[in-house]
């Protein structure tokens, strides 16, 4: 189980952030394949970028 705290973390796996987000891990997996969210690709895991995530919020937030 994913833990609030560990949302802090700059990159969760792709399975973690289903957890972290309240959606089924086929469902995130589907979406990162079609582009869909920001990953890296560490070896054989793929990672989504949750700082990438984040950067991007705070930007269109501030957009007027």
């Amino acid at each position: 189980m994913v833990s609030p705290a560990s949302i802090s973390a700059p990159l969760l796996t792709r399975e973690a952030f289903a957890i972290a987000v309240g959606l089924p891990a086929g469902v995130i997996i589907a979406q990162c394949d079609k582009g869909y969210w920001p990953t890296m690709k560490v070896g054989k895991r793929v990672f989504v970028n949750v700082e990438l995530i984040r950067k991007r919020a705070l930007e269109q937030e501030f957009k007027v």
